[in-house]
Protein backbone atom coordinates (compact mmCIF):
# COMPACT_ATOMS: atom_id res chain seq x y z
CA UNK A 1 0.00 0.00 0.00
CA UNK A 2 1.30 3.38 -0.79
CA UNK A 3 0.74 6.66 0.80
CA UNK A 4 -2.06 8.79 -0.89
CA UNK A 5 -1.24 12.36 -0.92
CA UNK A 6 -5.23 13.23 -1.34
CA UNK A 7 -6.02 11.40 2.40
CA UNK A 8 -2.82 12.58 4.16
CA UNK A 9 -2.05 14.68 7.28
CA UNK A 10 1.12 15.48 8.49
CA UNK A 11 1.95 15.97 12.08
CA UNK A 12 5.65 16.86 13.17
CA UNK A 13 6.27 16.18 16.79
CA UNK A 14 8.57 18.55 19.52
CA UNK A 15 10.93 19.58 17.45
CA UNK A 16 12.15 22.52 19.97
CA UNK A 17 15.45 24.16 20.78
CA UNK A 18 16.05 23.19 23.94
CA UNK A 19 15.42 19.70 22.75
CA UNK A 20 17.25 19.09 19.55
CA UNK A 21 20.63 19.86 20.70
CA UNK A 22 20.55 16.38 22.28
CA UNK A 23 18.80 14.46 20.07
CA UNK A 24 20.87 11.43 17.72
CA UNK A 25 21.84 13.02 14.70
CA UNK A 26 19.68 16.05 15.13
CA UNK A 27 21.07 18.01 11.98
CA UNK A 28 19.85 15.16 9.56
CA UNK A 29 16.88 14.83 11.49
CA UNK A 30 15.56 18.70 11.34
CA UNK A 31 17.35 18.48 7.77
CA UNK A 32 14.17 15.90 7.16
CA UNK A 33 11.51 17.54 9.09
CA UNK A 34 11.80 20.66 7.18
CA UNK A 35 11.70 18.63 3.85
CA UNK A 36 8.72 17.07 5.13
CA UNK A 37 6.80 20.71 5.60
CA UNK A 38 8.15 21.78 2.71
CA UNK A 39 6.59 18.95 0.50
CA UNK A 40 3.05 19.75 2.37
CA UNK A 41 2.93 23.24 1.82
CA UNK A 42 4.12 22.25 -2.28
CA UNK A 43 1.81 19.51 -2.47
CA UNK A 44 -1.34 21.59 -0.27
CA UNK A 45 -1.25 18.48 2.70
CA UNK A 46 -2.35 19.58 5.76
CA UNK A 47 0.06 19.94 8.53
CA UNK A 48 0.25 20.29 12.00
CA UNK A 49 3.19 20.19 14.54
CA UNK A 50 3.63 20.17 18.39
CA UNK A 51 5.36 21.81 21.05
CA UNK A 52 5.82 19.94 24.56
CA UNK A 53 6.13 22.39 27.30
CA UNK A 54 7.36 25.30 25.46
CA UNK A 55 8.06 27.66 28.51
CA UNK A 56 10.35 25.13 29.52
CA UNK A 57 11.25 23.70 26.40
CA UNK A 58 11.82 26.29 23.67
CA UNK A 59 9.30 26.85 20.79
CA UNK A 60 10.12 24.96 17.16
CA UNK A 61 13.43 25.19 15.93
CA UNK A 62 13.56 27.92 13.35
CA UNK A 63 14.57 26.48 10.49
CA UNK A 64 11.84 24.00 10.90
CA UNK A 65 9.15 26.60 12.22
CA UNK A 66 9.74 28.90 8.78
CA UNK A 67 9.07 25.84 6.12
CA UNK A 68 5.59 25.25 9.17
CA UNK A 69 4.59 28.53 8.06
CA UNK A 70 5.06 28.07 4.80
CA UNK A 71 2.50 24.85 4.98
CA UNK A 72 0.47 26.94 7.10
CA UNK A 73 0.60 24.74 9.71
CA UNK A 74 -1.09 24.93 13.01
CA UNK A 75 0.43 24.38 16.44
CA UNK A 76 -0.89 22.52 19.30
CA UNK A 77 0.91 23.46 22.90
CA UNK A 78 0.96 20.33 25.02
CA UNK A 79 1.55 19.11 28.90
CA UNK A 80 0.56 15.35 28.11
CA UNK A 81 3.40 13.28 26.40
CA UNK A 82 0.74 12.37 23.76
CA UNK A 83 -0.53 14.79 21.84
CA UNK A 84 -3.83 12.93 21.51
CA UNK A 85 -4.77 12.98 24.89
CA UNK A 86 -4.54 17.31 24.00
CA UNK A 87 -6.86 17.30 21.00
CA UNK A 88 -4.84 16.45 18.30
CA UNK A 89 -7.39 13.30 17.13
CA UNK A 90 -10.44 15.93 16.84
CA UNK A 91 -8.23 18.23 14.93
CA UNK A 92 -7.50 15.81 12.52
CA UNK A 93 -10.71 14.23 12.27
CA UNK A 94 -13.03 16.89 12.62
CA UNK A 95 -16.72 15.96 13.63
CA UNK A 96 -18.88 16.21 10.47
CA UNK A 97 -21.19 19.08 9.67
CA UNK A 98 -24.80 18.13 9.90
CA UNK A 99 -26.53 18.77 6.36
CA UNK A 100 -28.34 21.77 5.86
CA UNK A 101 -31.91 21.79 5.07
CA UNK A 102 -33.11 18.70 3.85
CA UNK A 103 -30.86 17.22 1.39
CA UNK A 104 -33.18 14.35 0.47
CA UNK A 105 -35.37 16.85 -1.70
CA UNK A 106 -32.06 17.87 -3.85
CA UNK A 107 -31.95 15.35 -7.00
CA UNK A 108 -29.16 13.14 -6.81
CA UNK A 109 -27.08 14.62 -9.03
CA UNK A 110 -26.78 17.66 -7.05
CA UNK A 111 -26.46 16.45 -3.60
CA UNK A 112 -22.67 16.60 -2.52
CA UNK A 113 -20.54 14.15 -1.51
CA UNK A 114 -19.09 13.99 1.50
CA UNK A 115 -15.97 15.11 1.43
CA UNK A 116 -13.02 12.05 1.64
CA UNK A 117 -11.48 11.90 4.95
CA UNK A 118 -8.22 12.49 5.44
CA UNK A 119 -7.48 9.08 7.21
CA UNK A 120 -3.71 8.69 6.46
CA UNK A 121 -1.15 10.37 9.23
CA UNK A 122 2.34 10.58 8.02
CA UNK A 123 3.98 11.26 11.30
CA UNK A 124 7.80 12.03 12.82
CA UNK A 125 8.97 13.90 15.87
CA UNK A 126 11.01 13.49 19.12
CA UNK A 127 11.44 11.95 21.16
CA UNK A 128 10.90 8.90 19.09
CA UNK A 129 10.27 6.51 22.05
CA UNK A 130 8.03 9.40 24.65
CA UNK A 131 5.92 11.80 22.92
CA UNK A 132 6.35 10.38 18.94
CA UNK A 133 5.58 7.10 20.76
CA UNK A 134 2.70 7.45 22.50
CA UNK A 135 0.76 10.01 20.25
CA UNK A 136 1.60 7.39 17.13
CA UNK A 137 -0.09 4.46 19.60
CA UNK A 138 -2.70 6.89 20.46
CA UNK A 139 -3.36 7.37 16.56
CA UNK A 140 -3.43 3.84 15.62
CA UNK A 141 -6.02 2.90 18.48
CA UNK A 142 -8.46 5.89 17.41
CA UNK A 143 -7.71 4.05 13.68
CA UNK A 144 -6.05 6.28 11.78
CA UNK A 145 -3.36 5.08 9.42
CA UNK A 146 0.23 5.82 10.56
CA UNK A 147 3.20 5.91 8.84
CA UNK A 148 6.35 6.93 10.52
CA UNK A 149 9.19 8.96 8.76
CA UNK A 150 12.13 7.18 10.63
CA UNK A 151 14.63 9.51 9.16
CA UNK A 152 13.27 12.39 10.55
CA UNK A 153 12.39 11.18 14.17
CA UNK A 154 15.31 10.90 16.90
CA UNK A 155 15.72 9.91 20.70
CA UNK A 156 18.78 11.19 22.86
CA UNK A 157 19.99 7.40 22.04
CA UNK A 158 19.44 5.22 18.68
CA UNK A 159 18.69 2.23 21.27
CA UNK A 160 15.94 4.71 22.34
CA UNK A 161 14.76 5.15 18.86
CA UNK A 162 15.35 1.92 17.48
CA UNK A 163 12.83 0.53 20.26
CA UNK A 164 10.02 2.92 19.33
CA UNK A 165 10.59 1.80 15.52
CA UNK A 166 10.45 -2.02 16.68
CA UNK A 167 7.54 -1.33 18.98
CA UNK A 168 5.61 0.95 16.39
CA UNK A 169 6.14 -1.39 13.23
CA UNK A 170 4.98 -3.97 16.15
CA UNK A 171 1.54 -1.96 16.78
CA UNK A 172 0.66 -1.58 13.03
CA UNK A 173 2.44 1.66 11.94
CA UNK A 174 4.28 1.51 8.73
CA UNK A 175 7.84 2.80 8.91
CA UNK A 176 8.84 5.07 6.07
CA UNK A 177 11.52 7.16 4.72
CA UNK A 178 11.34 11.06 4.00
CA UNK A 179 12.14 10.05 0.15
CA UNK A 180 8.92 7.54 0.24
CA UNK A 181 7.03 9.77 1.42
CA UNK A 182 7.58 12.25 -1.27
CA UNK A 183 8.06 10.18 -3.95
CA UNK A 184 4.78 8.72 -3.31
CA UNK A 185 3.07 11.90 -2.53
CA UNK A 186 3.57 12.70 -6.48
CA UNK A 187 3.61 9.20 -7.73
CA UNK A 188 5.14 10.18 -11.38
CA UNK A 189 7.62 12.37 -12.91
CA UNK A 190 4.44 13.98 -14.89
CA UNK A 191 3.37 15.17 -11.90
CA UNK A 192 3.41 19.10 -12.10
CA UNK A 193 5.38 19.45 -8.70
CA UNK A 194 7.63 17.11 -9.36
CA UNK A 195 10.71 19.09 -10.45
CA UNK A 196 9.96 21.04 -7.29
CA UNK A 197 10.11 17.65 -5.11
CA UNK A 198 13.22 16.56 -6.84
CA UNK A 199 15.19 19.65 -5.83
CA UNK A 200 13.72 19.68 -2.34
CA UNK A 201 15.33 16.14 -1.17
CA UNK A 202 18.22 16.39 -3.60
Amino acid sequence: MLIDVETSQLVLVDYQARLMPVMWESDLVVANAVRLAKLAALLEVPAFYTEQNPAGLGNTVPALQAALAEARAKVLNKMQFSAVEEGLGEWLRPPAKPVQGNARSLPKHLQKPAASERSAMVIAGCEAHVCLLQTALDLLEDEFEVWVVTDACSSRTERNRDAAFDRLAGAGAELVTTEMVAFEWVRTAEHPAFKEMHALIK
